[in-house]
């Protein structure tokens, strides 16, 4: 996917979120659920990532320098942990505080029917900004479960989105049945709903920042890529074994390869030149995200410690 795969998927979340926040938010003035107050929190969190998201794709795009000679890729994967961290803080601490609060001072639900219309526009807004997540993500997932998907996709926004927006949808129908059930039933039923909703957002929030996390540290190129470059490697009619090989991504689209090969024997200085430069040209062909390379030759020996 190119660099800009996912974007639309922030701004679709971004505007719809922000729709979705103002109209929770008059539900609540009128209706004084804390239901609705959580989720009007959660979207403005959301919008917020959203936000902090682009900020991240655009500072990616900065150019290498001395101080970083290996780009800013990584600005993408931090801005994605720092949407984590907001989530779990204005989202979910939030959320569990107003619905312990509510629970000790239940309060009766005013103008019902306002609230549900809310929500259940609300579902709708929320329900086209993860459709459109989900046709961006295809691409991406390669037939993969979407938890799959989540732990092994380089792309950090598109994740985030996408369990942002299944958190939200599932907040909405929470908030929903909270709501009814507070109006119906017992007003003590909207501050068990804050709680539930908080919960949720919490446990999303951990999973993401324990992927962004791992991002962040530096994770290997997948198993499909790092089998292309094998291939790609062992292709060179010159080589004639990889000793060892280590790859990483330093942005989503960029990965960093270091090889060590062992070339044909009694190959000038020349020749060697030209095969490390063919070699490349068949890295990049064949995972084009390789785009930095370093080529170590040796002699291979059955010594463990010297391949190292």
């Amino acid at each position: 996917m190119s660099a800009g795969g996912g974007a639309k998927a922030i701004i679709a979340a971004f505007f719809a979120n922000m729709g979705i926040a103002v109209a929770k938010f008059l539900g609540f003035l009128i209706t004084g659920s804390s239901s609705m107050l959580a989720e009007s929190v959660h979207s403005v969190a959301d919008s917020g990532n959203q936000g902090l998201l682009l900020l991240g794709r655009k500072r990616a795009r900065r150019v290498a320098d001395e101080a970083h000679p290996f780009g800013y890729g990584r600005e993408r994967f931090f801005w994605s942990f720092v949407v984590a961290l907001v989530l779990f803080t204005l989202g979910s601490l939030f959320a569990i505080y107003e619905g312990v609060h509510k629970v000790g001072h239940p309060e009766p639900i005013r103008s019902a029917p306002v609230a549900i219309t809310i929500l259940l526009v609300a579902v709708g807004l929320e329900s086209f900004s993860l459709r459109t997540a989900m046709t961006e993500a295809r691409e991406l997932r390669r037939g993969q479960g979407l938890l799959r998907f989540v732990r092994t996709s380089k792309n950090p926004e598109l994740p985030v989105v996408v369990l942002e927006d299944i958190g939200a949808l599932a907040g909405l129908m929470i908030a929903l049945v909270a709501l009814l059930l507070a109006w119906k039933v017992d007003p003590v039923f909207d501050g068990y709903g804050t709680i539930i909703i908080g919960l949720l957002l919490g446990v999303i929030a951990v999973l993401l920042a324990v992927e962004m996390k791992s991002l962040l540290i530096g994770e290997s190129a997948s198993v499909e890529d790092v089998a292309g470059i094998r291939t790609a490697i062992e292709s060179s009619p010159r080589v004639t074994r990889v000793i060892h090989m280590r790859t990483e991504h330093v942005g989503p689209e960029e990965i960093l390869v270091a090889a060590k090969l062992a070339f044909v024997a009694d190959i000038d200085l020349d020749d060697l030149a030209e095969a490390i430069d063919d070699v490349e040209a068949r890295i990049r062909a064949a995972v084009p995200a390789a785009q930095l390379i370093y080529i170590e030759p040796d002699l291979y020996r059955d010594d463990p410690g010297h391949q190292s």
